[in-house]
């Protein structure tokens, strides 16, 4: 895959502590730059995935869903109860 070089604005602060760090790491700036744009990335895809894992989980269930639930419930339940 092709590299592209950009250029981008930062506060001096912040560019100071990534060319500590990227010394510290013994990596380029561009390197630093990409692989925290790489996490930063996958941190909002994580996110959007977990919003939609919890709007599925927060719909309510069908009653044929409820129905096996229940099922499942009472058969744990005497599963233990005969194990006890």
């Amino acid at each position: 895959m092709s590299n592209i070089k950009t250029a981008v604005s930062i506060k001096e602060s912040l560019f100071k502590k990534a060319e500590t760090l990227a010394k510290k790491l013994e990596i380029s700036r561009s390197k630093l730059f990409a692989v925290a744009l790489e996490n930063f990335i996958r941190q909002q895809e994580n996110r959007e995935l977990f919003k939609k894992i919890n709007k599925a989980h927060s719909q309510a269930f069908s009653p044929d869903e409820e129905r096996y639930r229940k099922q499942i419930r009472d058969y744990h339940r005497r599963f233990l109860e005969d194990e006890c």
